[in-house]
């Protein structure tokens, strides 16, 4: 006997799947097949992107130390283990947001890293 494919619990599961593609292009958000293969491969690139995420930021926080650091004389190698030295504890994130909003503090951390 043939499987069904025109069960409730079938139509269901494609109403859900196309609903899940709704925003993609094309046969991807038309197409059950499609839908099924460019959802899977969404959900997955979605977890793996999750945790790359984290990644990027914390380089885009490096790049932005540096470039301000360097603007003021200093490495960022050097102004990282200046701060540990001087007990600083101030994590690259907001060492970040203060080298982009608000120069003239970054410059004073920059100077209590250089006298230490």
């Amino acid at each position: 006997m043939a499987r069904a494919t025109t069960g409730r619990i079938h139509q269901k599961r494609r109403r859900r799947i196309l609903k899940e593609a709704k925003g993609f292009r094309g046969s991807r958000s038309k197409l059950y097949r499609t839908a099924k293969d460019a959802r899977r491969r969404a959900l997955q690139n979605s977890y793996k992107h999750r945790r790359m995420k984290k990644r990027d930021f914390r380089t885009l926080w490096i790049m932005r130390i540096n470039a301000a650091s360097r603007a003021c004389g200093l490495s960022y190698s050097r102004l990282i283990s200046g701060l540990k030295t001087s007990n600083v504890d101030i994590n690259r994130k907001m060492l970040a947001e203060i080298a982009v909003s608000d120069m003239d503090s970054f410059r004073k951390i920059v100077e209590k890293v250089k006298a230490a």
